[in-house]
């Protein structure tokens, strides 16, 4: 069984950043792509950022991109969301998730990933 947890969350500041950890258990992690979603009170659930399982590519959501950067570790089963001049409408709940073969090319597609974090909260005060 995988388990992913994420953490980092919390206040900040419009135009603050912070930087959010998913760690993976399993010792598989490096053949999976990864990616982050969020969802927001009363919104479905969003694509924010994937990246490929060495890390050599990443894919991001038009509202995070220039902002936001995501990166891994796999020595350390961890993956990374750096989000920078964070902006109100980025509070939500943050998931990562692990794509749902392995080898498989990044999705921005919820239904391709098919495990979850239990989320950790951002808030960005206006």
């Amino acid at each position: 069984q995988v388990q992913l947890v994420e953490s980092g969350g919390g206040l900040v500041q419009t135009g603050g950043s912070r930087r959010l950890s998913c760690a993976a258990s399993g010792r598989t992690f490096s053949n999976y792509a990864m990616g982050w979603f969020r969802q927001a009170p009363g919104k479905e659930r969003e694509f924010v950022s994937a990246i490929t399982s060495g890390g050599s590519s990443t894919y991001y959501a038009d509202s995070v991109k220039g902002r936001f950067t995501m990166s891994r570790d796999n020595a350390k089963n961890t993956v990374y969301l750096q989000m920078n001049s964070l902006k109100p409408e980025d509070t939500a709940v943050y998931y990562c998730a692990r794509r749902r073969s392995p080898g498989s090319w990044i999705s921005g597609v919820a239904a391709d990933y098919d495990y979850w974090g239990q989320g950790t909260q951002v808030t960005v005060a206006s």
